[in-house]
């Protein structure tokens, strides 16, 4: 049995292309990331999971410098890419995480990988619903439920964000969610927009100096001695990127036809 995050990476975004490669403290956005995933314990091997578009050929480049494994494939049907690449890899189980969370944090990867291998669920996060801060996602999925979402999905929505398809359908699959306490589900701290990358810059350049592999509790105290910089990236929505795909499945859908029909 083998346990692999597939870190999905694209230079595309809408509000801030090339995000994934913006320097934070003179290295790439996704190698600071790459850095703190590689702490897990709970990891067999860690892939850089990203498209076959020209645009993108600067993130295997990286990962070669890296020396970290890297897979291409589909840029808008990310289910298949990030399906064939657990079955490139023979994985049993995917941890399922995206390049645009450099604060990514290891022991937050061990805590749901774990609850995920010791509940033998089909699925287990820390997102459904979140309590954690927005940039520290982490999806573990069986793989054979993979494959089944990979085979069986048609929305858009299902398409580009993975897991939809198997979070709808707890009468299906066995759904297990990681909470903490208090909610920290408001502090944003993944990168959509300019102003998320100069707030996870403040939070390097703060932190890193002394603490290189701090983690969400530094983060946290550091927000709480200096609550000026949450300000930097306040008002911005944590879900756009899934309300945008909703809107387009109802396009897809025929007219009258409600999304949770069977």
């Amino acid at each position: 049995m083998s346990t692999i995050a597939i870190l999905q990476a694209r230079m595309s975004s809408s509000r801030l292309p090339g995000k994934v490669l913006r320097p934070i403290l003179g290295k790439p956005m996704l190698a600071r990331q790459i850095e703190r995933i590689g702490r897990a314990k709970s990891l067999d091997k860690i892939v850089v999971a990203t498209s076959t578009a020209l645009e993108d050929d600067a993130i295997p480049a990286l990962c070669d410098d890296l020396d970290v494994a890297c897979f291409r494939g589909s840029l808008d049907d990310v289910l298949d890419r990030v399906n064939a690449c657990a079955e490139a890899f023979g994985t049993s189980h995917v941890v399922r995480l995206t390049g645009d969370c450099p604060l990514t944090d290891p022991d937050v990867i061990d805590l749901v990988v774990n609850a995920h291998l010791d509940g033998m669920a089909d699925y287990t996060s820390n997102v459904h619903p979140p309590t954690w801060p927005d940039g520290l996602d982490v999806e573990v999925i069986r793989r054979d439920v993979l494959t089944a979402a990979a085979a069986e999905a048609l929305l858009p929505s299902e398409r580009e964000h993975v897991t939809p398809f198997i979070t709808a359908r707890a009468d299906r699959f066995t759904l297990v969610n990681v909470h903490t306490a208090p909610d920290r589900s408001a502090v944003r701290l993944t990168v959509d927009e300019p102003q998320d990358l100069k707030l996870i810059a403040e939070i390097f350049a703060a932190l890193s100096p002394s603490q290189p592999d701090f983690g969400i509790d530094a983060v946290l105290d550091l927000l709480e001695r200096r609550p000026e910089l949450l300000s930097i990236n306040a008002g911005i929505d944590r879900n756009e990127g899934m309300k945008r795909s909703h809107r387009q499945d109802a396009d897809f859908l025929p007219e009258g036809i409600a999304k949770d029909a069977p």
